[in-house]
């Protein structure tokens, strides 16, 4: 298989985003750690290969560092690092103390730096490579979220100045992902009905579907993406639908065939 042999850390990685990106680097062949605050209310595995579960508080130092001397002395290296963990309620600016907001800018962007210079010198021996998840919210207007849009902003920018500094031997990419379908879609969306609805905003005409992200980070983290290092990888389903092409009135007589 394409990653036999190969190993693979995925913060954050019980639930959501993060296991269907683990599940798509098991089926690909590698061994897979995941981690997090809380174990995983099942296994995270596929045709019997389960990923290895860590407890780690990705914001304390101390348990990041002994979260890579753990994996590589389990497995011997390390080849892959998946920077997945992340994440922030809805709460406009004006409704928290800035202390709150700057949590959010730690998570999303404090820890993905945190963790990938722990894990530096195991790729670098492995000449592996890191892949951030990064958001659409980067690059648009996020109210509501607007400090975990920032913290997505400097990690892709953060990420194109580790694949500068960490080249030739480690390679970094950032997924640019749009919305995912996962077990708390019911809290950002609604019911089935919310979640259709939103679905139809977007060109391709639904969410993404979380082992749809980890097939993409598959990808980069495999040879078949050896000459890719520095990019954003758009998974988004197209974007997102203009709103002046609802609102023009010829666009609309186009449509009607007037």
């Amino acid at each position: 298989m394409e990653l036999d042999g190969r190993v693979t850390v995925v913060t954050g990685g019980t639930r959501g985003v993060g296991a269907g990106i683990a599940r798509a680097f098991l089926a690909a062949g590698a061994e897979v750690v995941v981690c997090a605050r809380r174990p995983p209310d099942a296994p995270v595995e596929v045709a019997g290969r389960a990923a290895h579960f860590v407890p780690a508080d990705l914001r304390d130092t101390g348990a990041v560092d002994a979260l890579f001397a753990g994996v590589v002395r389990r497995h011997g290296r390390l080849d892959t690092l998946v920077n997945n963990a992340g994440g922030t309620p809805y709460r406009l600016l004006d409704e928290a103390e800035a202390q709150r907001h700057a949590r959010v800018v730690e998570l999303n962007l404090l820890v993905p730096m945190t963790t990938s210079l722990a894990a530096y010198e195991h790729l670098r021996a492995a000449r592996g490579s890191v892949v951030m998840i990064g958001s659409v919210s980067a690059t648009r207007p996020s109210p509501g979220t607007a400090a975990y849009g920032a913290a997505k902003a400097g990690l892709e920018n953060l990420a194109r100045s580790m694949a500068v500094e960490w080249a030739p031997e480690v390679r970094v990419n950032t997924l640019v992902l749009g919305m995912v379908r996962t077990e708390l879609s019911s809290l950002h969306y609604g019911d089935e009905a919310g979640v259709a609805a939103v679905g139809r905003t977007v060109p391709l005409g639904r969410l993404a579907e979380p082992d749809e992200i980890g097939d993409a980070a598959v990808f980069l983290a495999s040879g078949r993406a050896g000459y890719v290092s520095g990019a954003s990888l758009l998974v988004h389903g197209g974007g997102e639908r203009p709103a002046f092409l609802d609102a023009t009135t010829v666009n609309k007589e186009s449509r009607d065939g007037r």
